[in-house]
């Protein structure tokens, strides 16, 4: 998985996949695990798929919301370490 948000993802792999096809998203984070379907919205051939979320299991939505959170704020952390001298 390279990018994640509220509404879809990418992920690394080099399964060909056509746009419009459905998937079935089943990860496990720190935060808890997440299931979702999605629909493949582009393929990079031999990079990877960008999948939008179509559902996602409410019981896992507060996992994605706290993953999201947490990537906010080492995205925000990293941008600090960088810009200092």
């Amino acid at each position: 998985m390279r990018d994640v948000s509220a509404g879809g993802l990418f992920v690394a792999t080099r399964l060909a996949r056509a746009v419009g096809m459905r998937a079935e998203v089943d990860f496990l984070v720190q935060e808890g695990q997440i299931r979702a379907e999605a629909t493949v919205r582009h393929a990079e051939r031999g990079k990877g798929l960008g999948l939008k979320f179509t559902a996602v299991k409410e019981q896992d939505w507060p996992h994605l919301a706290a993953l999201l959170t947490r990537l906010r704020h080492v995205a925000r952390s990293h941008g600090k370490a960088k810009s200092q001298p």
